[in-house]
């Protein structure tokens, strides 16, 4: 479907799981998502293939134009990890990053979570809008702190990372989602 201006929208872009020959696209769109940390291509590869049940990728016109890597925290069956969100321009101001999220937290694999945590930055004005929006549209409950910090954990090269922490576990989670 294609809005009156023939650009794309929302209901253009379809969600799944990732296999492991999305792995380069997933790099490139990383790479191009700043100030997102780049991983090597193969890190990419192996959370296509050995995590695919907790990631997910949107696609635009066959292109992949969102991502977005989580897994189960193994000390934590309850809570599921967003390690990275990333979004191309293409599909920016679609709502694709929330979309993302509720994907991910439909999955049979986070059937079991009322938990979900990432780490941000400071300055990534992005994700700390992502999350808290998502948070208030689920209504949860959000809480941070410092976790990696950059003297502690980054020899001063990068910086301080807050564990954020959205509580699902709020009435209502599911329909809300």
């Amino acid at each position: 479907m294609r809005d009156f201006a023939g650009e794309p929208n929302s209901d253009t872009i379809t969600f799944r799981e990732p296999t492991g020959t999305d792995g380069a696209a997933v790099w490139e769109l990383i790479r191009e998502s700043k100030p997102l940390d780049e991983n090597s291509m193969y890190c990419n590869l192996i959370q296509c293939d050995h995590f695919a049940d907790t990631c997910v990728v949107a696609e635009l016109d066959g292109e992949i134009v969102g991502w977005i890597s989580a897994y189960i925290k193994p000390t934590d069956p309850e809570t599921v990890f967003v390690w990275q969100v990333a979004v191309s321009e293409k599909a920016r101001g679609m709502g694709v990053g929330s979309r993302l999220l509720t994907e991910l937290l439909d999955r049979d694999a986070c059937r079991d979570v009322t938990t979900l945590q990432t780490t941000i930055t400071r300055s990534n004005e992005a994700s700390w809008a992502l999350f808290s929006r998502f948070c208030d549209r689920v209504d949860g409950e959000m809480d941070h702190e410092p976790h990696f910090t950059r003297d502690e954990h980054f020899d001063g090269n990068a910086a301080t990372e807050h564990l954020v922490t959205i509580d699902l576990a709020a009435e209502g989670f599911k329909k809300a989602a």
